[in-house]
């Protein structure tokens, strides 16, 4: 693999993005200025547009076991019953008794509204104290789905003015422009040419017609160079029809208005994306190492614009994972005498199914593979993620959760990490300084690359 960002300069650019994170709080506008009763009106017009047969069965649904608790890192961590993930629903369930339920002629009486106060007790709920990760929906006897119904929260507080400062600056600065973290167009096309001169070979750019589009994020363009620079090398190795688009919304996968709760917002960007995509005339969308991402266009592109759409959307792991499982592309497999361990992210995993691929990619490498306790479909978190590692409010519950997950890596005694998730990938930089732990954490994309037979690489370099 072609070193297109050393250790040394990735370490410099994470102290400087680390301190910049930390203060785009201070950088938002103030939240729109409501009174209470606006607060509560706007938040219950949210509830109850979300709330529709199959939401009012699930909230029926509810029996009370408890099990959602042993299932959330967060509750685990502090036994804090606050934290119990069915909580999180309990204003929702308050306006649905209330407006809709078939007693609400009764519990009109019986049952209090909700207040101001309330939304701004629900506020840590919903955002410092869930990922949406959703572990707990996997144990729930009755199937509630609550990460779904964490996220309607989520759009309620953000009607009602209480989003995280933080998460409304990404948000806001991605509907001005389509980008985060400052990563304009010019910062883009600046890396890709790094990139480019340092593999040696001419990336395509705008390329209509080509069978793969490869999409990145302003995360990776400021700190995971490696993680684009991978994928980038092994499209090229394979000798796939690929391409990268120069500007916004064609190279930009994250979409903060999915995890800030502000849905116009998430559906614009999801609607750019995909006529951006469909522009280009590709087949294929390989979105970055970025978990929300996947979500938001495959799951989202359809809904956003009201038609099926004429591409396929697939992660890191899953294309290149599926390439090594079908034979299209080799690896080769190396002499790695210490075990590894391997992180999930929620969003690719859990809610996307993707298990077999990265496991098959990290066997062809020859690596040793030691599983953690709960894996897979039940696999932690890593503790920030649905943008909670960018909120100084949840810097607490973040630890909890950090340490749960990465208690369960240390038992398999693996000396590495492997992610493909530049969020769960700057979770774990950021714990790792917290707690002063020092286990590497690599990007799969970027141990791929690392792995390609060097004559067939070579020969393709020629090409």
């Amino acid at each position: 693999m072609t070193e297109v960002i050393t250790k040394q300069e990735r370490e410099e650019a994470f102290a400087m993005f680390y301190g910049m994170a930390a203060s785009i709080g201070e950088l938002a506008e103030p939240a729109p200025e409501m009174t209470d009763e606006e607060r509560v009106e706007r938040a219950k017009e949210v509830f109850l547009k979300g709330i529709d047969n199959n939401v009012a069965v699930q909230l029926d649904a509810c029996v009370h076991c408890g099990a959602c608790a042993q299932a959330c890192q967060f509750f685990l961590g502090t036994e804090d019953p606050k934290y119990t993930p069915i909580h999180k629903l309990d204003l929702l369930k308050k306006v649905y008794k209330r407006e809709l339920s078939p007693m609400s002629w009764l519990n009109k009486f019986l049952t209090p509204d909700i207040t101001a106060d309330d939304l701004r007790d629900q506020v840590e709920l919903v955002y410092d104290s869930c990922t949406m990760c959703g572990r707990c929906n996997m144990v729930c006897p009755s199937a509630i789905n609550i990460g779904d119904m964490v996220a309607l929260n989520r759009s309620a507080m953000a009607a009602a003015g209480l989003a995280p400062a933080e998460l409304r600056y990404m948000r806001d600065g991605q509907e001005a422009d389509g980008t985060i973290f400052g990563a304009d167009e010019d910062l883009f096309n600046f890396r890709i040419q790094d990139i480019e001169q340092k593999l040696g070979f001419e990336i395509p750019i705008d390329k209509k017609g080509a069978d793969v589009l490869l999409m990145t994020s302003g995360l990776d363009i400021h700190l995971f160079a490696d993680a684009t620079g991978g994928a980038i090398e092994t499209l090229h190795h394979m000798g796939v029809d690929f391409t990268l688009a120069s500007k916004t919304p064609g190279y930009e996968g994250a979409n903060f208005g999915s995890l800030s709760g502000y849905d116009a917002t998430k559906k614009k960007l999801t609607k750019d994306s995909t006529a951006a995509i469909e522009e280009l005339g590709v087949k294929t969308v390989i979105v970055p190492e970025c978990g929300h991402s996947y979500p938001a266009l495959r799951f989202g592109a359809a809904e956003a614009v009201g038609r099926d759409v004429k591409f396929e959307v697939m992660t890191v792991s899953e294309y290149f994972g599926r390439a090594v499982m079908d034979g299209r592309l080799k690896l080769e497999k190396k002499d790695h005498p210490t075990p590894i361990a391997l992180h999930d992210p929620c969003k690719v995993g859990r809610w996307g199914g993707v298990f077999d691929e990265p496991r098959a990619i990290l066997k062809a490498c020859g690596y040793d593979l030691h599983e953690t306790e709960s894996n897979k479909q039940y696999n932690f978190c890593c503790g920030g993620g649905a943008g909670n590692f960018l909120l100084p409010s949840a810097d607490k519950l973040k630890r909890v959760g950090y340490r749960i997950k990465m208690g369960e890596i240390e038992a398999t005694g693996a000396e590495e990490l492997v992610v493909s998730c530049g969020s769960c990938r700057m979770n774990f930089e950021v714990g790792k300084v917290k707690a002063g732990d020092s286990m590497p954490v690599e990007s799969l994309a970027a141990i791929i690359a690392a792995h390609l037979p060097q004559k067939d690489k070579a020969e393709g370099d020629r090409a």
